[in-house]
């Protein structure tokens, strides 16, 4: 049988992550306990936690040698040039749509 998957608030979720980055004597484990959850969702939980951070922060440049991290920040710009003439060319091509149906 397959468990239910429970639905937890946002904010219940934001705190026991405020509570996994401020308790850092206490295990994982002791705190799922005092939280009635299960262990599996709590990880689950850091680690999209720290995906939502990196993500922010761009991307974890940890590690990279400056001409990776040079690159990187070359593809970004391209990458959003290339994002802002898509928009350009979908903006274009929907105006030119309602032009011939007209």
């Amino acid at each position: 049988m397959v468990a239910k998957r429970k639905n937890y608030p946002p904010e219940f979720k934001r705190d026991a992550l405020d509570l996994v980055h401020s308790s850092k004597d206490r295990s994982l484990t002791d705190i799922v306990r005092s939280l009635g959850i299960h262990l599996e969702t709590l990880r689950n939980w850091v680690r999209d936690d720290k995906a939502r951070r990196e993500a922010a922060d761009g991307g974890s440049d940890a590690g990279m040698t400056p001409a990776d991290q040079d690159e990187l920040k070359r593809l970004r710009r391209e990458n959003a040039r290339l994002r802002e003439d898509h928009e350009v060319l979908r903006k274009a091509a929907a105006y030119f749509a309602r032009e011939t149906t007209r």
